[in-house]
This record gives C-alpha cells, structure tokens and sequence, in this order.
C-alpha cells in the first residue's frame, strides 16, 4: 500500500480512527509498518542537464528508498530530503522519495521482498536507473535488492563516497578518498560465471603443463589480494604525506600558538567563517562536501594575540566509518585544537540534530573533551524564534552571518575570552633596554593595558608559563598600573 504524505505532516498529527488504540508498548502499529510511504516534492526540477555541475557520462536517473525505525515521520522525511541532496551533488536526478515504516530494517532486502516488489513498480514507472537506499547495506542486502528491481542499487555509504571522490582536489585528499572506497569495496566484491572460476596452481600455472598441484586462487580471491595490496600502499602514503603537516604542527606548538578548528555540518558556511575571519579566499559554494582539503590560516584575536584558524571536512550524519579512518590524519587538525568553532547552520529544518551528528563523529576521533563554542551561522536566513530555541539549547553561542559579517565582532572577543594557553596574569614594569621581552609578549601573550613611563614599560598582560618566568623578576603591585 502506497500512501502519500505531506512534508508537515507528522507521525503524532494522523488519526487512528480505523485503529483501536496504539499499543502501550510502542510497538509500529500494522498499517503504518505495511506502508510504503511516498516523500512529496523530492522531484528534482531540472529542465537542463547543464544545470547539474557534478555528472558522469549522463545524469542518474535515482529513486530514493529509507526506512523509518524511530523518531518521527518528519525526521524520517528529512533524512531523505538530505539524501536528496546527496544524490543531487552526486549530479542525479531524482525521481522519487519513499519511506517505510518497519521496526528494524529487513535482513534480505533492506525493505523486505513485498515492498521490493512495490519498489520495482516505482522503478518502472518512472523510468529509474538506479536506487539510493537511505543507510548503509550489507552486501547480501545490496545483492537480493538488485535482483528483485533490476537496476543498479547503492547505498548511502557508497554516494558519499562517490562525491568525495568528485571533490577531492589534492594528492592527499585523493589518495584519503581511494584508500576508503577500497575499504568500503572489499567485503562487497562480486563475480558471475567464469569470474569466479579457479585458476590452474603449482607447477602448472608456472608452464609445467598437466600435473599441477592443485587448484589456485579464484578469480575473486585474487582481486581482494590486489585491494588490500593497494590499500596497505595507500596507507604508506597517506602516512609520508602527513608528515608535512605533523612539522607545521610541532612547529606551532613549540612557539605556542593556539589552534582554533573550524568543525561543523556539512554546508554550514564553514569555508564562509574561515574566509570572513581570515580572508583566506576559500572556495565557498551551496553544495554539500564543497572542500575537503584542511587550509589553515593565520588570524588575530581584537587584542592582538596570534593564533591558527583551521577548516576541516564537512560531517553528516551517518558519516562513513571508512571516511572517518582515511580522513583521520586530516582531522587531527581538530583533535590537536585547543578550541572548536562549531558551526551550525541556523536556516536548516532540524539544526539539533545537526548538533548532535557532529558532536558523535568528535567523540569517535577522540575531540569530544575540547572546549567548543557552538557558531550559529546564516542568521540572515534563519528564523528568530529557531535562534532563540538554540540559544536556550546551548548557552555557550554566538549568533553570525558569514555572508554579511552580522555577529563578527561578538565572535572573535568569543574566542579572545576562550583562547587557551595564558596561564599567568600580571603586572610589570619592564626597563627599556628589555624592548626584546615587550615584544614577546605582544606576540605570544595579551597584553590587557600598556603605558610608557620614565623608568621603563608598565604593563598588565596575560602569558603563558615560560613568559611569565622571565617578567616575574620585573613584576610589581597591582595598584601601580
């Protein structure tokens, strides 16, 4: 059963007239986990192929398919609009959105072999090429699919993998790319017929002839040795590769400058932050996994303390595990931050969840503990009221617009207060002939008041430790400055 359903409608608005109550145990009542349910307006209007910066050879026809296991009918619904978007950056045309209500997904099919049936209908229908599934499928899943629609069927795993494999610029973010489609690549291997034949072993395969000892690997074998033979290079690589940027690093932290990392959704005007902040010229567009490649930047708080703005890859929810450990020496630029600016797009329909998503990809590469300030960007787009509820949400932000510089100011004196690294605060009078030791603190510390007298540089500032040393023996009472 088929039924359609509009984008505000939700599962507590429906009526269950026909139903005589919802079972107290939460249990999926039976006409909602039959129905296949039908996502309005995900058709893609596209009237010009050459509207469709991203493609292949030709432009993917795609129906979308998800299953609804918890939450509400409208998470559900943005959980495939957003994999709509997916598809669209991938250069796809989509068709058609479903969603079932199922309590788990099926183990065969994903969807179960009725509603495979049903999909297979839509397929024909609408003339699609292919099906996007809303999760990442097991390989036996991937397989019976397949064979009961008759076209090519992917997961979400797969189409974020493929866009990252478009965007990817530098030899390292390739290399990142390639070493997780592999790993994404093995378990899923396929033969048919003569592919998966064996080929002659022992003696024989070395031109003996008749007699071999025996039969040796097959097809398939041979191809997943050859797949990890690639993927253990691509690791040495990526692993000599990041050696470059492990020294800048070090670099900075022997001269103790901060590191700030930009982190965030995907498409939250990370890119947008990095450029208004640091005038970095950062490619910026309206597509999902825009850059993928870190650029980190020089920038300086309102007081004059130097520290490091780093952008990083956009997260998603349901992030590719492969993703997260071949991107992993690209995010310690976040790990090894002594604070995050995580920016959060203010327009979206369910920024929380937004949130949420990024703050579990952190906990997995270990950044969880780092102090954070949440950076709620596009107030320009956004509701008042959906400001105000994050707000209350999370005490600890700072309302912008990347676009037109709203909130900027707030922002950095957000991240002079939260800065890291100034242990000491103190006062002192520093001789004349110390112009060298002034300096210092100009450039590693904040200096908060500075006055010229006779005897030399009265001043108040905050340093770190091995600073502090060294003016300790010109420190004098606070009363004096």
């Amino acid at each position: 059963m088929t039924l359609p359903f509009s984008a505000d409608q939700t599962h507590e608005d429906r009526t269950y007239d026909e139903i005589d109550a919802e079972p107290l145990t939460g249990e999926l009542d039976l006409e909602d986990r039959r129905a296949l349910r039908r996502v309005a307006g995900l058709s893609t209007e596209l009237t010009d192929v050459t509207e469709v910066e991203y493609r292949a050879l030709r432009l993917e026809r795609v129906v979308l398919v998800g299953v609804w296991t918890e939450g509400t009918a409208a998470d559900a619904e943005n959980s495939l609009r957003e994999l709509a978007l997916l598809a669209e950056t991938a250069g796809s045309q989509v068709l058609e959105g479903l969603v079932q209500r199922r309590s788990r997904p099926d183990p065969a099919t994903y969807i179960g072999s009725g509603k495979a049936a049903e999909l297979r209908d839509v397929v024909i229908s609408t003339g699609a090429d292919t099906v996007i599934c809303d999760g990442e499928l097991a390989p036996s899943q991937l397989r019976h699919l397949e064979e009961t629609v008759q076209v090519k069927v992917i997961d979400r795993t797969a189409l974020i993998l493929d866009i990252f494999a478009q965007h990817a610029k530098s030899r390292e973010g390739k290399a990142q790319v390639e070493l997780a489609q592999l790993n994404y690549l093995l378990p899923r291997l396929r033969g048919w017929g003569g592919n998966l034949s064996r080929q002659v072993g022992g003696r024989a395969a070395g031109g003996v002839g008749i007699g071999g000892r025996g039969p040796g690997e097959t097809k398939i074998e041979l191809d997943r040795r050859r797949i990890r033979t690639r993927m253990a290079k691509l690791r040495r690589q990526i692993a000599e590769m990041s050696k470059a940027r492990d020294t800048k690093r070090g670099e900075r932290r022997r001269n103790e400058v901060p590191a700030v990392a930009i982190a965030g959704y995907t498409n939250a005007g990370k890119s947008s932050l990095l450029n208004r902040l640091t005038g970095a010229g950062v490619l910026v567009e309206n597509a999902l996994f825009a850059t993928l490649d870190p650029t980190v930047r020089r920038a300086e708080t309102p007081g004059g303390r130097a520290y490091t703005l780093a952008d990083t890859v956009g997260f998603v929810r349901h992030l590719p595990h492969q993703l997260v450990e071949a991107f992993r020496s690209t995010l310690e630029e976040v790990t090894d931050a002594g604070l995050i600016l995580h920016v959060v797009d203010g327009s979206d329909a369910d920024p929380e969840a937004q949130i949420d998503a990024v703050r579990e990809v952190l906990r997995e590469i270990g950044a969880d503990a780092i102090p954070e300030i949440i950076v709620i960007n596009k107030a320009d787009a956004a509701d008042d009221l959906a400001i105000a509820r994050l707000q209350r949400r999370e005490p600890h932000s700072v309302v912008v617009s990347a676009r037109t510089g709203f909130g900027m100011d707030d922002l950095r004196e957000a991240i002079e207060a939260d800065l890291p690294g100034l242990e000491a605060e103190l006062r002192a009078l520093v001789p004349y002939e110390r112009g060298d030791l002034v300096a210092r603190v100009h450039d590693r510390g904040e200096v908060l008041k500075q006055e010229h007298v006779a005897e030399g540089t009265l001043l108040h500032a905050r340093v770190p430790e091995d600073v502090a040393g060294e003016l300790s023996r010109y420190e004098i009472a606070a009363q004096i400055v």
